[in-house]
């Protein structure tokens, strides 16, 4: 990498590391394991200054969305390429995204091939910190409305794509996925 690209992406760290400081001292974590979890993020930010790119082994922040659809009764999950698991969009920060809540809505875009998501007010809806093949993912979750007759189009990233009724995720998807869900059904 030259350095230009160097300065750029450690000016893209800085700015995007500072957002999610902000983002998770001023969320309101619903219970005490969601508190003990966003002061960890907090820590983890704090001590390492590569926190946020998939570069640092020690874990890294992600940004995720539950894609909601406009009635408000089915989800759209992906059947993710690498893990083999029914999850809702998301991934690592990329040095373009200005803050967790842009790189959520990116990664849902791209993810779901839907536009015009909007995600729902009031921030992150939960976290979630679970291993991966490339490090500990300290998972910012948020949830996004789709718009009316949108169309989910499978990207690269998933070998499919499917809208599941509230009650069958369960069925499908692991646990993380309907904690996820009870929460966006209950900020919803």
């Amino acid at each position: 990498m030259s350095p230009r690209a160097d300065a750029a992406e450690a000016g893209a760290e800085h700015g995007l590391r500072e957002e999610a400081a902000r983002t998770l001292e001023e969320w309101a974590a619903p219970d005490a394991g969601q508190e003990r979890l966003r002061r960890d993020y907090l820590d983890h930010l704090l001590g390492r200054p590569d926190a946020m790119w998939r570069s640092c082994a020690a874990g890294h922040l992600t940004a995720s969305a539950l894609v909601v659809d406009p009635e408000r009764e089915r989800v759209v999950l992906t059947l993710h390429r690498k893990l083999r698991l029914w999850l809702q969009m998301g991934g690592h920060c990329e040095p373009g995204d200005r803050s967790l809540a842009g790189a959520a809505s990116r990664e849902a875009a791209e993810e779901s091939g839907i536009a015009g998501l909007r995600l729902l007010p009031g921030g992150p809806v939960r976290l979630d910190r679970h291993h991966t093949p490339c490090a500990w993912h300290l998972d910012v979750q948020y949830a996004a409305l789709a718009p009316s007759g949108a169309v989910a189009e499978i990207s690269e990233e998933s070998l499919d794509l499917r809208w599941y009724a509230y009650e069958e995720v369960a069925a499908v998807a692991d646990d993380s996925v309907v904690r996820l869900l009870e929460a966006t059904r209950a900020r919803l």
